[in-house]
């Protein structure tokens, strides 16, 4: 049996103490008389006793390749220890074993705190109150939500003023300066305040562009920032933990929204207005807590400005011949009237405004990503109907069907008489475009659905039929004083 520290303690209290006889103490201790007399003899503890070990109870199975192992890691100190094992199996066939992987594990670690690397050190900083904002944008695709039962991609804007870790958030599509614009004002504003120092991201490519020797902030940026009066900061490229608060809370933010959705019971909603409603009542419920430490920050830091900055971007631009715009590397569609005159465009950071002498003349979804094209079948649908022929090989022919339904009516008319499939497909665009496009797609579900054929003056009529009055079900409120005298019985 072994004897620890503690026992032995135990045993020189009681014969210095109790001057008690060694057998009496060592039964009192629990170990032995002979143990005892040993301890009390030589004075030590065991762990004093025990001798430092400088050889190995085992042969070093590594001893002859290892010169090659750490010539691999002192060349490329970023490369694993099970790495090197499988170039060492490699080199070596039949040599090593999969079960001698812990022991070279082993070694490596002991090196690499022997001779290994310098690692770089992390200082903790002592956050001023008010002085600091961060934000930064996190993706939450990894919880699976959906909304109506369609998977919702989407990224989070995150705000942080570090000193209380009070935080504001919103759902977003991409890292645009358009959400970042958007997000931060609405933060500040939200607050009532504005950091009286400087606002630190990462390099955001919403705030920052590649220059000649490093990232350089945008102008548009800049105006944001100086329009709020804070100075702009950012962290050396690859080092998100200079941003480290918001940082940082990027995973206590996926951690507890993912346990509310446990709680919840389902990752479905049924909008996004629903899902919004769900994320602030979570970081209401985070921010009670702080709001202490965040009344110190609001007595340090400035009053807003007078008036928001738009949140969105400008440009002016040519309308193409094939009725379509440019605009941050994607193609939107214009009025076709438009043709050949210049257009003023709002780029937001959710849908795109096209306006002419003033006056707004299409909105449109902004698309995510680079090289796409948006295209609103109303604007070209007349130089369609005139031009059919150009319908089966028009690049952006994939943008005329509004609906699976209005494509499944296309393939449709294809089948059954391909020849005239684009005139009489457009005929039925044309009227959705004009009319009601909700009617004529229930039109053409209902003759797809029977199939029955896809004629054109039988959809007219169908989609002009108004719709029927909704039933006015009244139903009346129970007599609770039935109730009442049944209760009375049972009572009896």
């Amino acid at each position: 049996m072994i004897t620890t520290d503690e026992q032995v303690r135990r045993l020189m209290k009681l014969s210095r103490e109790n001057n008690l006889p060694l057998v009496t103490a060592a039964a009192k201790a629990g170990m032995g008389e002979k143990a005892a007399r040993k301890y009390l003899r030589c004075g030590l503890l065991p762990s004093q006793m025990k001798k430092p070990r400088d050889w190995r109870t085992r042969e070093d199975p590594f001893v002859d390749v290892w010169p090659e192992a750490e010539a691999l890691i002192k060349e490329e100190p970023k490369l694993e220890a099970l790495t090197v094992f499988r170039e060492l199996q490699r080199c070596h066939p039949g040599e090593f074993q999969d079960g001698q992987l812990r022991t070279f594990q082993r070694r490596v670690r002991v090196w690499r705190g022997l001779y290994g690397p310098d690692s770089e050190v992390f200082f903790p900083q002592i956050h001023q109150p008010g002085i600091q904002g961060q934000s930064d944008f996190t993706s939450m695709n990894s919880l699976d939500i959906t909304l109506g039962g369609l998977f919702f991609p989407h990224l989070l804007y995150h705000f942080v003023l570090p000193y209380s870790n009070h935080e504001y958030v919103e759902t977003c599509f991409s890292e645009s300066f358009e959400s970042l614009s958007t997000g931060l004002q609405n933060a500040l504003w939200s607050i009532g305040r504005v950091p009286a120092g400087h606002h630190r991201t990462d390099n955001l490519s919403a705030a920052t562009f590649k220059g000649e020797e490093r990232r350089e902030f945008t102008e548009s940026y800049m105006a944001l920032m100086r329009h709020y009066g804070m100075t702009p900061t950012k962290n050396q490229p690859g080092k998100s933990n200079e941003n480290g608060d918001v940082e940082q809370a990027h995973y206590r933010i996926k951690e507890r929204v993912d346990q509310a959705l446990l709680l919840r019971g389902s990752r479905d909603f049924a909008d996004r207005g629903e899902y919004n409603d769900f994320l602030h009542k979570i970081f209401h419920e985070r921010n009670l807590g702080r709001n202490k430490r965040l009344q110190e920050e609001l007595a340090v830091m400035k009053p807003l400005p007078s008036y928001r900055l738009n949140d969105y971007r400008e440009y002016t631009v040519p309308v193409s011949s094939w009725s379509t715009v440019q605009v941050a590397h994607n193609t939107y569609s214009a009025p076709s009237r438009l043709m050949r005159y210049e257009v003023t465009v709002r780029l937001h950071a959710e849908r795109v405004e096209l306006y002419f002498a003033g006056q707004r003349v299409a909105e449109i979804e902004r698309l995510r990503g680079r090289g796409k094209a948006r295209i609103d079948y109303r604007h070209v649908i007349g130089s369609l109907v005139r031009k059919p022929g150009a319908f089966v090989n028009y690049r952006y022919r994939e943008e005329m069907f509004p609906s699976t339904v209005f494509r499944q009516a296309y393939d449709r008319l294809v089948n059954d008489d391909s020849s005239h499939a684009s005139r009489r497909y457009l005929e039925i665009l044309e009227w959705a475009a004009l009319n009601s496009e909700a009617a004529m797609e229930c039109s053409l579900r209902q003759l797809l659905d029977a199939g029955e054929e896809l004629d054109f003056d039988r959809l007219v009529e169908m989609s002009e039929c108004p719709l029927a009055e909704p039933l006015d079900i009244h139903i009346p409120l129970p007599d609770m004083a039935a109730y009442d005298e049944l209760l009375q019985e049972v009572t009896v």
